[in-house]
C-alpha cells in the first residue's frame, strides 16, 4: 500500500520521467535507455518512501501507548515539564525516523483529540535535542478514556519540509490509527503521565501501531 500523501508526488515523477525518457530516446537510443533506468530507479525510491504497510495493534491496545512512528528511540526521560497540554511533569520518548523508515504516523492511544496546533520553525537535524523546540512541528493532544492526557509531536528534520496530519479537535481516535506523515527524515516526541510504565529504552527500534511504548496503570482513578 502507498500513503495517499504521496499520490501527487508519485504522479509528477512518473509523468516527468516518461516525458524525459521519450524525448531523449528520440535523440539517442542509449541515452534514452539510461534515462529510463534512472527514471525507474527514482520512481521506485519515491514509492519506497511513501510505502504504507498494514499494522496490527497488540491485544488490549486500549490500555497501551503504542509507537506513533517507525524508527529508533533516541530519548527516554522520566521527568520533564510539559505545560502545553498535560500541564504537569511527564515522561518523554523521542523517536528518530531515518530516510529508510516508514514515515506514515499512527495515533499512540485511544481517546478524544483535545489539542491540535501547527508551529512553523527551523529545520535543525532531527536528532538534536533543540529540534523539539525550534523546528517546524505539529502538536496533538489526546485524552485517554482513563482521563490521562497524552501529547505527541511530529517534528520536521533537516531534510523534511512538510508535515501532514488529518485530525482535528473532538475527533474520536484509536491506537494504531493512521493520522499523517512527515515527509523525509524527521522525529516524533511522545509525552505521557509519570504513572505510565515505559517499556522502551534508548536505542530500541520501534514500529508504528505495533510496538508498545508504555502501559497505563490499572485501575486509574483520574476524572
Amino acid at each position: 500500500m502507498v500513503a495517499r500523501e504521496g499520490y501527487v508526488i508519485i504522479g509528477i515523477v512518473l509523468v516527468f520521467a516518461a516525458a524525459l525518457s521519450g524525448i531523449v530516446l528520440l535523440v539517442s537510443a542509449w541515452w534514452g535507455i539510461l534515462c529510463l533506468v534512472v527514471a525507474v530507479s527514482v520512481t521506485a525510491g519515491v514509492l519506497f518512501f511513501f510505502r504504507d504497510p498494514a499494522r496490527i495493534p497488540p491485544p488490549v491496545s486500549d490500555q497501551l501507548v503504542l509507537a506513533p512512528a517507525d524508527g529508533r528511540v533516541v530519548v527516554v526521560e522520566n521527568a520533564v515539564s510539559e505545560p502545553l497540554y498535560l500541564g504537569e511533569m511527564a515522561q518523554k520518548v523521542s523517536i528518530f525516523l531515518s530516510l529508510f523508515d516508514v514515515h506514515v504516523n499512527r495515533i499512540p492511544v485511544d481517546g478524544i483529540v483535545e489539542h491540535v496546533k501547527y508551529i512553523p520553525g527551523k529545520y535543525l537535524v532531527a536528532w538534536r535535542p533543540k529540534a523539539s523546540e525550534k523546528n517546524e512541528r505539529s502538536e496533538i493532544g489526546v485524552r485517554h478514556p482513563s482521563g490521562a492526557r497524552v501529547l505527541f509531536r511530529q517534528i520536521a528534520g533537516s531534510v523534511a519540509r512538510r508535515i501532514v496530519y488529518h485530525v482535528k479537535s473532538e475527533d474520536q481516535v484509536g491506537a494504531g490509527q493512521r493520522f499523517g506523515i512527515i515527509k523525509f527524515g524527521s522525529r516524533m516526541d511522545v509525552f505521557v503521565p509519570q504513572d505510565v510504565t515505559l517499556r522502551v529504552s534508548v536505542g530500541d527500534r520501534v514500529r508504528a501501531g505495533e510496538t508498545i511504548l508504555g502501559q497505563f496503570p490499572t485501575p486509574r482513578c483520574d476524572p
